[in-house]
C-alpha cells in the first residue's frame, strides 16, 4: 500500500510549516518524557535502554499520527484555502509597520503606566483604611 499525497502540487508552503511546528511539538515532547523517565525510573539493568527507546518510539508514533492528519482531505483543503487566502492579503510596507509597531508600543507602556498609578493608588487608600 503506497501512501499519496493529496493534492501535492497545491498548498506546498503551509504543508511544510505545519509539519514543522508539529516536529517541535512532538520533540517537545519527546524530550519531557525523556527527562520524566530520567528522574523517575528505578535503577534498574536496562534503564538507559527505557530512557531512549520509550521517548522514540513516542517521537515516532507522533510523526507517524501528524502525517498522516495532514494528508487528510479536509485538513488538506483548509490548508490549500488558506495559503491561497495569505496570497491575496496586502501586507504593510516597512514604514507602516514601524509606525504600527510603535504606536502598539507607546499605547502599551501607557496603559501599564495607568495600571500601575491605579494599583499604586489602590494599595495607599486601603492602608489609609486600615489604619483608620
Amino acid at each position: 500500500m503506497a501512501i499519496q499525497i493529496y493534492k501535492a502540487a497545491q498548498g506546498r508552503y503551509v504543508r511544510i510549516g505545519s509539519a514543522l511546528a508539529a516536529g517541535c511539538v512532538d520533540l517537545t515532547i519527546a524530550y519531557y518524557v525523556w527527562f520524566l523517565l530520567q528522574q523517575h525510573l528505578p535503577d534498574v539493568a536496562y534503564k538507559t535502554y527505557l530512557e531512549y527507546v520509550i521517548p522514540g518510539v513516542l517521537f515516532v508514533a507522533i510523526g507517524v499520527a501528524v502525517s498522516l492528519y495532514l494528508n487528510k482531505p479536509v485538513v488538506v483543503d483548509f490548508l490549500v484555502a488558506t495559503e491561497s487566502e495569505m496570497k491575496k492579503v496586502s501586507w504593510p510596507g516597512r514604514a507602516e509597520l514601524w509606525g504600527s509597531t510603535l504606536v502598539v508600543i507607546v499605547t502599551v507602556v501607557l496603559l501599564a503606566a495607568v495600571i500601575s498609578l491605579c494599583d499604586l493608588l489602590f494599595t495607599h487608600l486601603f492602608h489609609w483604611i486600615g489604619e483608620w
